[in-house]
């Protein structure tokens, strides 16, 4: 019988209790960061000290039952700086963080729609911002329904990874001591979505229901950059609407900050169809 052994110290230190878990596959250089002016307590993640290799996002992905470590893509503020921020330099709060599962993911897009439909420092004037999201003006329309798999989630997510790092190759690797992908931001206490959610379990929330209706996958992660795979994305222009509406309430910069204002159904054609969903805060 071979025993694997157990998990190197930097990647068992992100965990309470790391007995049992293993990791079969290599890892390049790298180190377990800490929140910025902590000098102890548990790491908040790992992170490679250089470009990830090329496939290995999809291993690692592979091993996540076992090893208990949810890989990432890791983008900077700037690629060229060496603190790598928020990354390299700890620019994170995973203890000021509670748990996606104390959160109502409906209950949060409902609530989070009425604050961008109705927010006095909205970007613009109430006619436009009515047209923005037209048919449904300030009315929230309620979650949309389930999207129906056309492709394994996890393969789709895999694909994903190897688009994206041929397409950014500076990309760093890192691992989150997490159960599931969505919970990974949380746990690594990200804070990208600051300037409209403080506490990133809410975002984690939704993204576990986006797992569940869609086969969302965590795949990449910047600044204030999030990327999904998405193997169950609509499949009409009505289906695709709907779900519009929920990316307006998760992540409104992604309608509001265009080239010019676009209602939802401009942004929903982009939808059908698509296996990757990108989200920008600024």
């Amino acid at each position: 019988m071979i025993t694997e052994p157990p998990l190197p110290a930097d990647l068992g230190a992100l965990f309470a209790d790391a007995a049992g878990r293993t990791l079969s596959v290599p890892l390049p250089p790298g180190r377990a960061v800490r929140p910025e002016g902590e000098e102890g307590g548990r790491p908040a993640f790992w992170l490679g000290d250089g470009p990830a290799p090329a496939g290995r996002w999809a291993v690692l992905r592979a091993q996540h039952a076992r090893s208990g470590l949810w890989p990432l893509l890791l983008d900077a503020l700037d690629d060229e700086d060496d603190e790598y921020r928020p990354w390299g330099n700890g620019e994170v709060a995973p203890d000021e963080m509670s748990s996606p599962g104390d959160h109502d993911p409906a209950a949060l897009l409902a609530t989070w729609w009425a604050d961008h439909t109705t927010a006095d420092d909205d970007p613009l004037p109430p006619a436009e911002r009515d047209a923005v999201t037209a048919p449904h003006g300030r009315t929230w329309p309620g979650v949309a329904p389930a999207g129906r798999s056309t492709a394994d989630p996890d393969r789709v997510a895999d694909d994903l990874a190897g688009e994206l790092l041929a397409g950014h190759p500076s990309l760093r690797l890192g691992l989150v001591a997490a159960e599931r992908g969505a919970d990974a931001l949380t746990a690594a206490g990200w804070t990208g979505p600051a300037n409209y959610v403080e506490d990133v379990a809410q975002v984690s929330a939704v993204l576990r229901d986006w797992e569940a209706r869609f086969g969302a996958r965590v795949v990449g992660v910047g600044f204030d950059t999030l990327l999904l795979s998405v193997a169950a994305p609509p499949t009409t222009a009505e289906a695709a609407l709907a779900v519009a509406a929920e990316h307006f309430a998760f992540c409104p910069d992604n309608i509001w900050q265009g080239a010019e204002p676009r209602p939802l159904a401009a942004y929903a054609e982009r939808l059908v169809g698509d296996h990757s969903w990108t989200f920008w805060w600024d």
